[in-house]
């Protein structure tokens, strides 16, 4: 007997105790503190709940909690004294059925995990989508977490085990996210293109117009055209472009835009962009399946460009849209010798168009962008969903400090002309500025000593610095306060530099309205409100050029790292996310 939200709201103490029984390993007192916040909305805010007991716990307490999980393929398993949900867990991931050499692996990695930390390794071993890891999957994130620092580790357990508590949750209520499991399997079907050179490695790496590229590009459109869209086109950049049709037609119809990239980075993961194509494409398959329209259309456009990393064009897909196509590009060659406009003409692509691409802003509500979150705030305070409140603008420089290079071992210090310690300096000082200001960010994120030797004081440095904030005066004032030390630093050590900005972006503040609805759409399947900026660059930043945007970030797994393989999330939470952009298309498209 599956139990429901109305049982559970409406039973004692006593029996709402019982029905939670078992959701986090032998700990009880998480239960006993969660009742009390009845009733639930939804099976979300029970989740979140749970989740807020354990973060206002001791550390003790959380120690004790990490400490009741049993070893994977350890004692209790060969004892069989699991837990019937670590029991259960623990065979669907085929623990139970080890070689002997797996059997030992495991034992030895949790020797020395136990060594080193103090606590049992504990894995959600369901996994992101909760069908289950494989046996060298497991292993595989045992011995790569085994490198982690202590507190990290620590925060990982918690982590996963808040996972293991939501799909025993699931479970429970008899609740399974098939959108997001849908969501889940579209992201692993496209990441099986890849550029020579990495697909071989098993990397995700697609770049502009490669031959991956185009096949995604290809399958995206497909896609909409299989989910109802009536009508799917590849324009002349590259970008997919489906419309859904609303109710209204002529000259008071009008679309809200959504969408994301497809391109990705280097060794890229598979979520960065991608989620804010398939999570819209969801939508209007879900409301083409049930014959709804909406009185304004939906326009996804899945961006051809937006990580710059084959030309050095970025939003090169979002760009063309608001008429910022820079036709200087076309003549840009790859690392292969390949012109920008012989790739576009490789592919088809029909370049005289690219001027026809521009939106009118009068014929559209606004941009909307699901993204996932690139950080680590909404996996650290526990909630799957956050509304972003403004792009941070920013500014990028090259420095170079010129000094006097020199005989490591005979030149005094009180007589050096340090390049490298100069640049150090200011590079602290970046690090103790920013953190004076409410979510500024300074970064150098390259240093150069050229032709540097282990005995010759640096006459030269080169660096890069990278200035952040939600609003552009306070992104200003922090780049000239880092430009006054510049100058201060290389006087009192009598060193020059060379400062060349190249590239300034400004913020995108979210349009009131349009965060609104994301607010709306939150609470709406039961979550707080979480509002937070965005540190990194999106394809609404660009769009913010001509008409209003407003973003959603979707947590991530792994503290919420991007740009990498482990990039990730959960089909749960993708599940959430579907469900509150189709509130906002509800919201905003019928008003």
């Amino acid at each position: 007997m599956k139990l429901t939200l109305e049982q559970l709201n409406n039973a004692s103490d006593l029996d709402a105790l019982s029905a939670l029984k078992g959701i986090y390993e032998h700990s009880d007192w998480i239960a006993q503190i969660s009742i009390k916040k009845r009733p639930f909305k939804s099976l979300a805010s029970i989740k979140f709940e749970m989740m807020s007991a354990v973060s206002q716990a001791t550390k003790d307490q959380k120690l004790s909690l990490l400490k009741s999980h049993p070893e994977l393929a350890g004692k209790a398993m060969v004892d069989n004294t699991l837990t019937r949900e670590s029991k259960s867990e623990q065979t669907q991931s085929g623990l139970t059925h080890c070689s002997a050499q797996e059997f030992q692996q495991i034992q030895s990695l949790n020797s020395a995990y136990n060594e080193k930390f103090g606590w049992p390794f504990i894995l959600a071993v369901r996994g992101p989508r909760g069908t289950g890891l494989n046996r060298t999957q497991i292993i595989e994130t045992f011995e790569r977490r085994l490198t982690n620092s202590l507190d990290l580790e620590f925060e990982e357990c918690l982590r996963q085990v808040h996972r293991i508590a939501e799909i025993r949750l699931n479970d429970k209520f008899g609740i399974s996210p098939t959108l997001g499991h849908e969501l889940w399997d579209w992201h692993e079907a496209l990441a099986v293109y890849s550029d020579p050179g990495f697909k071989e490695h098993n990397q995700l790496t697609v770049t502009y117009l490669t031959k991956a590229h185009i096949n995604c590009a290809k399958d995206i459109k497909q896609l909409m055209l299989g989910c109802g869209f009536d009508s799917v086109h590849i324009d002349a950049v590259g970008n997919v472009v489906g419309k859904y049709l609303g109710r209204e037609q002529g000259a008071q119809s009008k679309f809200l835009m959504t969408g994301s990239h497809y391109d990705t980075v280097r060794n890229a993961g598979k979520y960065d962009g991608r989620l804010g194509i398939f999570a819209p494409i969801m939508c209007v398959r879900e409301l083409s399946k049930s014959g709804t329209r909406l009185k304004h259309g939906i326009e996804v456009v899945a961006f051809a460009e937006e990580e710059g990393q084959r030309f050095s064009a970025t939003f090169l897909g979002s760009g063309s849209l608001v008429g910022t196509f820079d036709p200087k590009w076309l003549s840009q060659k790859d690392s292969d010798s390949i012109s920008m406009i012989d790739a576009m003409r490789s592919a088809g692509l029909d370049i005289s168009e690219i001027s026809n691409l521009r939106r009118d802003p009068s014929k559209y509500i606004g941009f909307v962008e699901v993204h996932i979150e690139q950080g680590p705030v909404l996996n650290e305070i526990g909630l799957p969903l956050g509304v972003v409140t403004s792009i941070n603008g920013s500014i990028r420089y090259l420095v170079e400090i010129r000094g006097v290079s020199a005989h490591a071992g005979t030149t005094p210090m009180n007589k050096r002309q340090d390049a490298l310690c100069a640049a150090s300096e200011l590079t602290l000082y970046m690090e103790q500025r920013a953190k004076e200001d409410s979510q500024s960010v300074a970064t150098v994120g390259q240093m150069h000593v050229p032709n540097g030797s282990v005995n010759v004081i640096p006459g030269s440095c080169k660096f890069s610095m990278d200035i952040r904030a939600p609003i552009d005066t306070q992104r200003d004032r922090l780049a000239e306060d880092i430009i006054k030390k510049l100058e201060s630093t290389c006087k009192e050590r009598g060193l020059s530099y060379t400062l060349q900005e190249t590239l300034r972006i400004s913020a995108a503040p979210s349009a009131p309205e349009l965060q609104a609805f994301w607010e709306e759409a939150v609470t709406s399947v039961g979550l707080p409100l979480h509002k937070m900026p965005s540190g990194a660059g999106h394809d609404a930043m660009k769009i913010h050029e001509i008409m209003p945007q407003a973003m959603l970030f979707v947590r991530g797994e792994h503290s919420g790292i991007s740009h990498n393989p482990l990039e990730s999330t959960t089909s749960d939470d993708m599940q959430l996310c579907v469900e509150a952009l189709m509130q906002l298309l509800m919201n905003a498209c019928n008003s």
